[in-house]
């Protein structure tokens, strides 16, 4: 049995999140002292291009990241608007099929339930 919060595995995701920020941005750090210092050591200009690229990469992660701390993952959103919609359309065709045999409080509940998707439907829209 997990005994985890929802709420918990939120706040673990952004704990891997920032622990993962703080990552790279320390090796972008080190990275770009290590160019400053010693760019004249690499004779290829394909490699200073490489690592530029691996910095940039790296800025590019580093925003998302920041963007996703603080705002939070519209994928994520987006995922649940769609698992909510699917729910909810599967339970209304399975009522709409097989409430002629359900008592009266389960029936009841599955309704609640449907009320509170398509609640939580409309404000995603």
């Amino acid at each position: 049995m997990d005994n985890n919060k929802p709420g918990d595995k939120k706040g673990i995701e952004n704990e891997r999140r920032v622990n993962h920020l703080v990552n790279l941005i320390e090796k972008s750090t080190r990275t770009r002292r290590h160019l400053e210092e010693h760019s004249d050591i690499s004779k290829s200009p394909e490699n200073i291009e490489h690592v530029k690229d691996i910095q940039n990469e790296r800025k590019d992660q580093i925003e998302n990241l920041k963007n996703i701390i603080a705002y939070g993952d519209e994928t994520s959103k987006e995922r649940h608007m769609k698992n909510t919609e699917k729910r909810f359309l599967y339970t209304e065709g399975y009522l709409n099929n097989n409430a002629d045999h359900m008592d009266e409080e389960t029936f009841r509940k599955a309704k609640e339930k449907q009320e509170h998707r398509k609640e939580q439907l409309d404000s995603y829209k």
